[in-house]
């Protein structure tokens, strides 16, 4: 077990490496050492490492980790990896994964890359990964240029992957891709590749996936395209149950049945013991927080604001396919919790962004929200995301001035939604009436009009009140119990309502 320190400002490249006062210089010398069980790579606070990146090698084990951290004045900056573009390596998930723009292979920056490390630990660190010229001729929201990363986490030629933690991260500033979703493209991304070798001789079995992946107490601002996702992988393929043609090649069509998902297949083909808690994610240019094809994932006390920032028709330009984005939700998981986080200003549902909200059940089996808060978010409340999201609840939760639409069911076939308080903007009804194609039961919730409340006189509250849909063409919705304020009468079903 060794201890590695690197200072830009005092190490130097001829030293060993093995002491504060020979320290390494550059990141270059962590990357070229084969790390094991207890090794520790610690950087100097206070100190920036411009144009480098950190890509390391190797694995730790059960009750020795590698870690890799800080030194130094405890008062100083956490020390900094500025990668601005360094650090590019061929990203190739060696399956499709979806359709256009979504790109499966091809080159990404990253200033932090950890590929098949298992047992590793990663803490108090500055991340960014600016775009500083312009040399590529590329406008930022053209379609080809690269992606980019600031943390990216790799399963590949190694198995299981088991132990992942970011803790106390700081990730900012990485100008990456704007359209693409599932490249290691945004501010910390963990993903999953086929095996490089699958057929002949020296094929890999070995299934590339992750168990315990911890991400806590980050600060990921202005990244692109997304702020933190977890889980995607190119097993999805045998998730989904992908078609192949006469030759067996996938043909990236995909069976999703009626949406619900065994835990073996997860267990088999996906991420287990997945938490993501207390982090900060401000001004994503796409999603804020997303866990994908995992099992009971954990997604706690975090926060979004201000995500979807480039999902809009006047920047995102290059095509129209995916410019839709929610601020934290799940895809392909199964009894995900969704709980005491906060969602506040989701962008652009009024400027092209096909959704806009604070939580989305998306593609997924039993996923639930509870005690959750939103405010200011501009598609709405919560979305259940068409027929194969399946077993949704939300729960306890309480939404303040968000637009729109409070609840949107599109094709969804069984929300629940109960025991919640919508307190809505004038532009909010109850349920999002463009689309609202999908069946729900509503039970025991309060819909206050924010506006018939901010009145003192009866009269004057009368007057506020307004007219809205219950029961929109296409929809099979049942109300019953609910309190409703602000409103001209409430469903005619909703025998036990409270109104006023």
């Amino acid at each position: 077990m060794r201890t590695y320190y690197v200072s830009s400002s005092l190490g130097n490249d001829a030293h060993d490496g093995l002491s504060e006062q020979s320290a390494f210089a550059s990141l270059g010398m962590v990357n070229a050492l084969s790390l094991g069980p207890g090794d520790r790579v610690l950087l100097r606070r206070g100190d920036t490492f411009t144009d480098q990146y950190l890509h390391p090698r190797g694995s730790g084990a059960p009750d020795s980790p590698i870690t890799i951290g800080a030194y130094g004045d405890a008062d100083a900056p956490a020390p900094h990896i500025a990668a601005n573009g360094s650090g590019v390596w061929q990203q190739d998930y060696r399956a499709p994964i979806g359709g256009s723009p979504h790109r499966n292979r091809g080159p990404v920056s990253t200033a932090v890359l950890l590929r098949d490390m298992a047992y590793v630990e990663v803490r108090d660190l500055e991340i960014s990964n600016r775009r500083v010229d312009d040399t590529d001729g590329l406008r930022f929201n053209d379609l080809e240029v690269m992606d980019r990363t600031g943390v990216a986490v790799i399963a590949e030629n190694a198995g299981t992957i088991r132990h992942v933690l970011l803790e106390r991260l700081h990730v900012h500033d990485v100008d990456g891709n704007i359209y693409i979703k599932h490249m290691a493209n945004g501010g910390i991304q963990v993903l999953a590749h086929m095996p490089e070798i699958t057929a002949g001789p020296d094929a890999n079995p070995a299934i590339s996936r992750f168990d315990d992946i911890r991400i806590t107490g980050c600060r990921v601002e202005r990244t692109t395209r997304w702020g933190i996702a977890v889980g995607y992988t190119a097993w999805l393929n045998m998730i989904d149950h992908g078609a192949r043609d006469e030759r067996g090649a996938w043909t990236n069509t995909f069976d999703y049945g009626d949406g619900t998902i065994a835990d073996e297949t997860l267990e088999t083909y996906g991420a287990t013991n997945v938490r993501i808690d207390h982090n900060i994610v401000e001004d994503a240019g796409g999603d804020a927080i997303t866990v994908m094809y995992a099992l009971r994932p954990l997604v706690d006390h975090n926060i979004s604001r201000r995500a979807a920032r480039f999902i809009r028709s006047d920047i995102y330009t290059a095509t129209a396919n995916d410019r839709v984005a929610a601020a934290i939700w799940p895809w392909r998981c199964k009894d995900a919790v969704f709980e005491y986080n906060e969602a506040y200003d989701t962008l652009n549902a009024d400027h092209g962004n096909g959704d806009g909200q604070a939580w989305d059940a998306d593609f997924g089996d039993g996923t639930i929200y509870r005690h959750n808060y939103s405010s200011g978010n501009s598609g709405g409340t919560v979305m259940f995301c068409e027929a194969m999201a399946v077993r949704s609840e939300f729960v306890g939760n309480t939404a303040v001035n968000d637009h729109m639409g409070a609840i949107d069911i599109p094709k969804n076939p069984d929300a629940w939604v109960h025991g919640n308080t919508f307190l809505l903007a004038d532009d909010c009804e109850p349920l999002r009436l463009d689309r609202a194609t999908g069946a729900a039961l509503i039970e025991r919730n309060n819909f206050i009009r924010l506006s018939a409340v901010s009145h003192g006189k009866e009269e004057e509250q009368q007057q506020t009140k307004r007219a809205t849909v219950w029961h929109p063409e296409g929809s099979d919705v049942r109300w019953r119990a609910n309190i409703y304020v602000g409103f001209e009468g409430s469903p005619p079903e909703d025998r036990e309502a409270l109104s006023s």
